[in-house]
C-alpha cells in the first residue's frame, strides 16, 4: 500500500525560507507530497478552511492523513520522527541539539537582518541598499558565528549534512546575493548548500512576477 500523500502549504511567491526549510526535508526523504499555494498578500491564509487546518494560520503547514502541523521547525522534527529512514538531523544527541539550536536562533534572532535583506534578495533577486549600523552589526554576529560552527571549511556543520545547513545558507545568501561582505569561506559553504537538488527544486520554482 501506498504511503499517505502529504500536502505542503507555501506562499504563492515561494520566498519563505521556512517553507523552503520544509520542502527541502520533504525532498531529501523522498517522500510524495503536493505543494500547495496561499497568497499571502490577499489573506488566503485567513480564511476559515485554513484557519481550520493550521492552528497558526501561517505557512509553512504539513497535512499529513488527518493531521495537520505549522511552524517549520516543528514540521521537520515531526518528520525526522514519523518517517526516519532518512535522517535530515545529526544522528549524535548532542549534534542533533546543536542543529536545533541553529534552526532557533536563526528564527528568533537577527531581525535587522530579514528586515534589510528580505529573501526578495534571494529569490528574486532584488538589490536594496547599505545595511544600517544596526543590521550592520547582525551580520557581523551572523558571520562569526558562522565561522566559529564552520571551522576548518567542512562541507556541512555537523559532518553528514542536516536540515539546519540549508536554514543558515539562506540567512547567509541575503547578505551574499545583495553585494555584501561576506568571507569567502562562507559564500563557498552557501553556494555548496544551495547546490543540493532538494535546494534546487524550491530555487527553480515558476515564480509570479512582483
Amino acid at each position: 500500500m501506498n504511503p499517505p500523500l502529504l500536502r505542503l502549504y507555501v506562499d504563492a511567491q515561494f520566498t519563505s525560507p521556512y517553507a523552503m526549510s520544509v520542502f527541502v526535508a520533504l525532498r531529501e526523504k523522498g517522500l510524495a507530497f503536493d505543494t500547495l499555494t496561499l497568497d499571502l498578500d490577499t489573506a488566503q491564509n485567513r480564511t476559515a478552511d485554513f484557519a481550520k487546518l493550521s492552528l497558526t494560520q501561517r505557512v509553512p503547514t504539513l497535512v499529513d492523513g488527518d493531521f495537520a502541523v505549522s511552524e517549520s521547525s516543528a514540521i521537520t522534527e515531526y518528520l525526522q520522527e514519523v518517517y526516519p529512514e532518512t535522517p535530515i538531523y545529526p544522528v549524535d544527541p548532542k549534534q542533533r541539539a546543536r542543529a536545533r539550536q541553529v534552526q532557533a536562533w536563526l528564527r528568533s534572532d537577527l531581525l535587522p537582518i530579514r528586515q534589510e535583506r528580505s529573501t526578495l534578495v534571494v529569490f528574486y533577486g532584488q538589490k536594496m541598499p547599505p545595511l544600517s549600523p544596526t543590521a550592520e552589526a547582525a551580520a557581523r554576529k551572523l558571520i562569526n558565528a558562522a565561522q566559529a560552527l564552520l571551522v576548518g571549511n567542512p562541507a556541512n556543520l555537523f559532518g553528514e549534512w542536516s536540515i539546519a545547513d540549508v536554514d543558515l545558507a539562506v540567512m547567509l545568501n541575503r547578505l551574499i546575493l545583495n553585494g555584501d561582505s561576506v568571507p569567502a569561506e562562507l559564500v563557498e559553504y552557501a553556494q555548496r548548500q544551495w547546490q543540493r537538488p532538494s535546494v534546487q527544486a524550491w530555487v527553480q520554482q515558476q515564480r509570479p512576477a512582483l
